[in-house]
């Protein structure tokens, strides 16, 4: 037994540290498994998501802060007898919007608004024909931007809104952002104007879907291709109609978000006059509706048509089965010519529906031309 036990003694130091070199082998495979298997999850991580997130965060940031890299921002502002107001209407929204650039387009104002706005660093335009409508189509065709924010220059508009809007703008690739108007005073909105702007915006609602809830908001942001592919045709405080129709009938991304507004500072005056441009605007959405829903407004007249000539028809049905008489020949040649101009509308509608389609595919297509929002960010 001692000599077995002798033979062995040598051995078993060598086997105890074949073992522990086993063991450090096996620890330091481990630790190289391990570490490749973290750098493969690392690179497995889709291309661009730690850029992305960083960059989102950035945005955010910057966004707070008014700014909106590198997006190029043009805040319009029409303006017509406003030297009461202007100064400070550029320098909330400069505060607002530190890297955006500021365009005042005065409409042949009589006192001195181009030289206040033009002294508050703003960039400022001339335009001879008067009327909000002509200022706009000007400034659309004028001013090269990214974001256009279109603010009327009387200050009862609140300036730090702007940058929500904004970035719910591009956030939600939208091509149109509505501020809607909440009073944060009773003299903010004049009992007239309050009733009118909500009847017109039910109307518009009823008539094109719309869930807008200050269709004459002033206060609006628009992308590029919004901007570029709109064709303006009224001259007057109706524009603001226009612009919201022309977006509801491409369906195109749009949003409202409430925003204070308050009463006109002392020394401003109002250009707006409730009973003329209240007609003004409905006889637009008139017209619009006319234009853009033309089976539907001729199919209406050509319907009401139908059944004034029945109505005058039936008590001439009646008398000729009765006596076999057309006594009143009058009216009876009457209805059949209502009967006639109601099938008329219909056809008439029918042919114009065609037509209005074609129109509406080209100002897609115009629409579609442009880059949408955010385009630019992904290229640069």
């Amino acid at each position: 037994m001692g000599g077995p036990a002798g033979l062995q003694s040598p051995t078993t130091p060598k086997r105890t540290g074949r073992c522990h070199k086993t063991v450090i082998k096996r620890l330091l495979q481990g630790i190289v498994d391990t570490m490749r298997r973290l750098t493969n999850s690392t690179t497995n991580i889709p291309a661009g998501t730690v850029l992305r997130l960083t960059t989102e965060k950035a945005m955010y940031a910057d966004a707070k802060r008014g700014r909106f890299e590198p997006h190029k921002i043009a805040v319009l502002v029409p303006c017509y007898n406003e030297e009461a107001t202007v100064a400070k209407v550029v320098e909330d929204f400069r505060a607002a919007l530190p890297a955006a650039e500021i365009f005042v387009f005065d409409n042949s104002s009589t006192d001195n608004t181009g030289s206040v706005a033009s002294a508050s660093g703003a960039v400022v335009f001339l335009e001879a024909h008067r009327g909000k409508g002509f200022v706009v189509r000007r400034m659309f065709s004028d001013v090269e931007a990214d974001v256009y924010v279109l603010v009327d220059g009387d200050a009862t508009y609140d300036a730090p809104s702007v940058r929500l809007m904004v970035r719910r703008l591009l956030e939600g690739r939208l091509d149109m952002v509505v501020g809607n108007r909440v009073e944060s005073e009773q003299a903010a909105y004049r009992a007239g104007h309050r009733i009118g702007n909500k009847l017109l915006s039910a109307f518009v609602a009823l008539v094109f879907d719309s869930t807008l809830h200050d269709v004459l908001s002033g206060y609006r942001v628009f992308s590029r291709r919004f901007v570029k592919s709109f064709p303006v045709l009224s001259g007057g405080f109706e524009i603001e109609t226009e612009l919201t129709i022309h977006a509801l009938q491409l369906g195109l991304a749009i949003d409202e978000i409430p925003t204070p507004y308050c009463a006109r500072p002392k020394g401003s005056v109002s250009k707006l006059n409730t009973w003329r441009d209240g007609f003004r605007i409905l006889l637009t959405i008139f017209n619009l509706y006319r234009a853009e829903r033309p089976l539907a407004f001729y199919t209406g007249v050509g319907a009401a048509a139908a059944a004034a000539s029945i109505a005058f028809a039936i008590p001439i049905v009646l008398t000729y089965l009765e006596t076999g008489l057309v006594p009143r020949l009058p009216t009876a040649v009457l209805a059949t010519g209502l009967m006639l101009s109601a099938l008329l509308c219909m056809a008439v509608g029918l042919v114009l529906d065609t037509v209005t389609r074609g129109r509406r595919e080209m100002k897609l297509l115009a629409y579609l031309s442009h880059r949408a929002p955010g385009a630019e960010r992904r290229q640069a």
